[in-house]
């Protein structure tokens, strides 16, 4: 059935039953939206909430201090320029995967980072 073919049955109903029929299909609109956002929020959570794995961490941290006491070799100096490198990627999907929330959400970023409990990370 077509849609014009549609509004022209929809004429036809009288008036309780075209309140019925709207309110009906704007549950299933709303509906269809959120199975959809729902999905893809979750998506977005679990990529928000991922953080840096603590191995990366810990050995971030330890490379760090000896570039700090300027006993870092050279290979373990190539290794914490990956490893931040890999830092870094986490952190520009989690900031993508916000943006894209926020969105969804139709929430500035700042608040929906509050909302989450979400701290602007310091910079070293």
């Amino acid at each position: 059935m077509s849609v014009d073919e549609l509004l022209m049955a929809v004429e036809d109903l009288n008036e309780s039953d075209l309140d019925n029929l709207v309110d009906r299909a704007l549950f299933l609109r709303a509906r269809r939206k959120t199975s959809v956002s729902s999905s893809e929020e979750t998506i977005l959570l679990k990529i928000i909430n991922q953080g840096i794995p603590n191995e990366l961490n810990d050995r971030y941290r330890v490379l760090a201090e000896k570039r700090d006491e300027e006993i870092l070799s050279s290979s373990e100096s190539e290794e914490l320029l990956s490893i931040g490198h890999q830092i870094e990627v986490i952190g520009v999907n989690r900031v993508e995967a916000l943006a894209k929330l926020s969105v969804i959400r139709q929430t500035p970023l700042l608040k929906l980072m509050d909302s989450l409990g979400i701290q602007s990370p310091g910079v070293r």
